[in-house]
């Protein structure tokens, strides 16, 4: 019973980070689409991978993993994307091509939203092709 205790209370410390996440995640969107991409899914979820965003520029599918940080005490967002998460995506990426058939014309983008202390935005930057398919 304590240890269901313990996980229940620990959603409580994580909501800011989670609300801080939705926050960024909305504000890349945006970004995206005005930037000319067509947003085809949010939060596509397989079991062992989520991508935040996926959209389409011109013909090329493209996974976008949406990092929002408001400091930098834990490190850098593009510090978080290790070889795992790499390797998480790049297997969550190939399920959505085939599940969709979509052509294997895709890329791997990152953007990093930057929020001040009080949650408004202070910077967004968008690295396209921050990674390979294959390392």
């Amino acid at each position: 019973m304590k240890g269901h205790l313990v996980r229940f209370f620990s959603l409580f410390k994580k909501a800011p980070t989670l609300k801080r996440g939705v926050q960024g995640e909305k504000l890349a969107e945006k970004f995206l689409h005005r930037k000319g991409l067509k947003i085809l899914q949010r939060n596509f979820r397989i079991r062992g991978g989520e991508i935040d965003i996926i959209a389409e520029d011109n013909e090329t599918t493209v996974f976008i993993e949406v990092k929002t940080r408001s400091t930098d005490s834990f490190g850098s967002a593009g510090e978080s994307i290790n070889y795992y998460k790499r390797k998480s995506l790049r297997k969550t990426a190939l399920f959505y091509l085939k599940k969709k058939g979509r052509p294997f014309k895709a890329r791997f983008d990152v953007i990093y939203v930057n929020l001040h202390s009080d949650n408004r935005l202070k910077a967004i930057e968008w690295i396209k092709n921050a990674f390979p398919f294959e390392e």
